[in-house]
């Protein structure tokens, strides 16, 4: 028994310290490409020594960074070509301020491809979304601008001096518009000029864009037991690690990226963050989506039901090259989970997600889905958006509660799937949208008939509906009146 406890020990201490090499090793990596041709252009040499002085934190960040240490300078990065459209000159060298994706791609080749034909890249393109009808028209430009731009992007405009303008630079968005044609910034995530790794790992990076009424991300999982434990262990994330696999180089507990991007056992990185996503948890009504990704580096969704285009047939414009469907990417998703879990909490978890979301469909957001279209179609409410309180009721029920609830589900995050969730869900169908229906039919008909019809229609097949007809049931009732009575004594519930 001794010897056996001796061997092991022996064994723990060989694997504690080739781990121990392997993360010296890791943190040493360089950047990909070849010094003196893809990065580590002398001519940067005097950028250095000029910054060093006229902007010392920011010469400070870089060199103490990844970068820095491997000589990868000011000009690698920020050297423009005659023509380009941002391109001005700068102490005799032709230099451009912003630093695009395809720029980060002469080194970074795999991660600018992954992210490239990604929703993250496509965020920018937001002009004809209701959301920015809102900013634009309800709000207003200037809060377009430093809101909604700033996370999701914007085109920059470059003036006549080649330099970006003021109304559109600074600019972060993940889903920038670049003068180069490219789509993203890479420092929306890896914050200039450190482009710090663990930076990108932190749920506070993610949390800078998902967060709010809408998509309370970072909100939901800092109530869940994963952010729970991440902030009790934070220093045993080993966030600056360069392969960070789940499971191996940290166990405490996963991160934003942990879930979405990050290797694990079974599974290489990526910067594709929706590749893992088996659920489109935004529209009104979630549906189950596939993937398909493109031979121009393109990729778009299908939602189940709809036909699936092949291998190597067309579509929009180009060759389909690799689907995944969506049991494909539950299953990439689950394979991150099971670093840390065993099966049972896995489906268990994806039981319960899918359950919420079941609910939010078939008892919420299809049948008023479908009593809002025969409100347009037979004239009870105009066909343009915002111009009907009904509309706006109809759109905080999906856009900010049904969201809340489905991903506090997805996240496990109690408070936000029931109280931020579901029951403002239905506190607001009950409460709101159902007398605006009725006060919208009364407006044209002088009755409610037809308000009271689209009811019957859409709501009364659903079960879960039938307490708002019918009242609560007397077995309900007294189920709760027992419990609290037991807990406050008899005749304490009223």
């Amino acid at each position: 028994m001794k010897t056996k406890t001796i061997g092991t020990r022996w064994l723990y201490l060989c694997v504690s310290i080739i781990g121990l090499m392997l993360s010296l090793n890791t943190q040493a990596a360089r950047p990909g490409g070849e010094i003196g041709a893809d990065w580590g252009d002398p001519d940067g040499e005097e950028c250095i020594d000029c910054h060093m002085t006229e902007n010392p934190g920011l010469h400070k960040e870089w060199n103490d960074s990844q970068h820095g240490q491997n000589g990868v300078n000011c000009l690698d990065c920020h050297k423009a070509e005659k023509g380009d459209k941002d391109a001005f000159e700068h102490k005799d060298a032709l230099i451009s301020i912003i630093v695009t994706p395809k720029d980060c791609a002469k080194c970074h080749k795999t991660e600018f491809e992954e992210m490239d034909g990604s929703h993250h890249a496509k965020a920018g393109e937001i002009l004809a979304s209701l959301d920015n009808l809102l900013g634009e028209v309800v709000g207003g430009p200037a809060a377009v601008n430093a809101g909604c731009r700033q996370c999701h992007g914007a085109e920059i405009e470059i003036g006549e001096d080649g330099r970006p303008t003021p109304g559109s630079w600074p600019n972060t968005g993940i889903g920038r518009i670049n003068p180069d044609g490219s789509k993203g910034s890479c420092t929306a995530c890896h914050g200039r000029h450190a482009f710090s790794r663990a930076q990108a790992r932190t749920p506070d990076t993610c949390g800078k864009c998902h967060v709010g009424p809408d998509h309370p991300q970072i909100e939901v999982y800092n109530e869940s037991k994963h952010g729970i434990i991440y902030r009790a262990n934070v220093d045993k994330m080993n966030m600056g690690s360069d392969k960070w696999v789940a499971g191996i180089d940290y166990s405490a507990a996963p991160t934003c990226a942990t879930c979405h991007m990050s290797a694990s056992p079974d599974q290489p990185k990526t910067h594709n963050v929706g590749e893992r996503i088996s659920w489109t948890l935004r529209p009104p009504i979630s549906k189950k989506i596939n993937l398909i990704k493109l031979e121009n580096g393109d990729e778009f969704d299908v939602p189940e039901g709809q036909p699936i285009p092949k291998v190597g047939e067309a579509a929009k414009g180009s060759k389909v090259v690799k689907v995944l469907t969506w049991k494909d990417r539950r299953a990439k998703m689950e394979g991150v989970c099971y670093a840390c879990h065993e099966k049972s909490v896995v489906d268990g978890h994806y039981a319960q997600f899918d359950g919420v979301v079941h609910l939010y469909n078939e008892k919420f957001a299809k049948p008023i889905a479908a009593i809002m279209s025969e409100l347009k179609a037979s004239g009870y409410i105009s066909k343009a958006p915002f111009d009907d309180k009904i509309e706006w009721v109809w759109w905080e029920i999906w856009h900010h509660e049904g969201r809340r609830a489905r991903h506090g589900a997805s996240m496990s995050g109690p408070d936000y799937t029931w109280w931020h969730g579901i029951y403002e869900v239905a506190k607001h169908t009950y409460f709101e949208f159902i007398p605006e229906l009725k006060d919208a039919v009364r407006k044209k008909d002088g009755n409610e008939d037809f308000a009271n019809a689209m009811l019957d229609k859409h709501f009364k097949p659903h079960a879960g509906h039938d307490w708002f007809f019918n009242g609560m049931s007397k077995e309900a009732i007294d189920k709760v009146r027992k419990g609290f009575e037991d807990r406050y004594g008899k005749d304490s519930l009223k």
